[in-house]
């Protein structure tokens, strides 16, 4: 655990000298399904994950991994094509890693996308939450057995996760777009199997909007090191826990992709007026 630091560094010096490019501005994690979104930046270099020092490989369907330097929204843009996940068996310090690489290359934004499963009833398939909080039911937490400084505060302060700045600016763009506004909490689960519809009923008895099995290990990790954090949910199906229906990952995919169109716009309307 004490030489994340010095992977971090190495990684960093391995992908300047690989793309000949430095000081990102805004760092991109792209989710399940959501890899098409990459076709829109203006690539520079794109490396395959299995090439980089220290990145674990993407094993899930709708996860291309690949890591893509370029402009998007005109910004200097380092953006992950699939991400990696708690149940895939990699430890959070390995998922979390390219949060701290980002951080190294200069990046002062995060933007998290993921799909997730909606939990309150008045949402759609198809509809784009816009995060406010979060809750980390993940079983463990990325910092944990962390004791280098230089990694950022040990004991980081979450009152304020989400950038005002990106929750404005993201509402006022779907506003514009004439689409539904839905904010609310996220709740992260361990996975990979779905939620039952006891689980479903208690985690909206918690405050949960929707649910899913990401993006809270790398955004705990993101404050930790200073970034700026606007997290976008899919919402690709809804749990009703008196008709629980089967979902299938392909259903999943299928629907973020086709919400994807309607994420690229909210996002690259956003992130034009964010100043960073």
């Amino acid at each position: 655990m004490n030489d994340i630091f010095e992977k971090v560094l190495e990684t960093r010096e391995f992908l300047i000298e690989r793309t000949g490019t430095t000081g990102q501005e805004l760092a991109l994690i792209l989710g399940t399904g959501l890899g098409d979104l990459a076709d829109r930046i203006d690539t520079l270099a794109e490396i395959p994950y299995e090439d980089i020092p220290h990145f674990c490989a993407s094993t899930v369907e709708g996860h291309k991994g690949r890591l893509i330097f370029g402009t998007f929204a005109g910004k200097r843009v380092v953006a992950m094509q699939g991400r990696f996940h708690y149940y895939e068996g990699y430890k959070l310090d390995q998922v979390t890693f390219p949060v701290r690489v980002f951080r190294a290359l200069g990046a002062k934004f995060l933007v998290v996308n993921s799909a997730a499963g909606g939990l309150n009833p008045s949402f759609n398939p198809g509809d784009i939450m816009i995060v406010t909080d979060h809750i980390n039911f993940i079983g463990s937490n990325p910092l944990t057995g962390l004791k280098d400084p230089r990694l950022g505060d040990r004991f980081p302060e979450m009152s304020r996760v989400y950038d005002s700045e990106g929750i404005l600016e993201s509402s006022n763009a779907v506003l514009e777009i004439g689409t539904p506004l839905r904010k609310g909490v996220y709740v992260a689960v361990s996975g990979p199997s779905l939620e039952t519809p006891a689980e479903t009923r208690l985690l909206r008895m918690l405050g949960a909007d929707a649910v899913g099995m990401s993006s809270v290990p790398e955004v705990i990790t993101a404050v930790q090191v200073g970034f700026r954090v606007l997290f976008l949910a899919v919402i690709t199906n809804v749990n009703d826990p008196d008709k629980m229906l089967p979902v299938s990952l392909s259903e999943v995919i299928t629907t973020a992709k086709l919400a994807g169109p309607l994420l690229l716009r909210i996002l690259e309307t956003a992130l034009k007026r964010i100043q960073l």
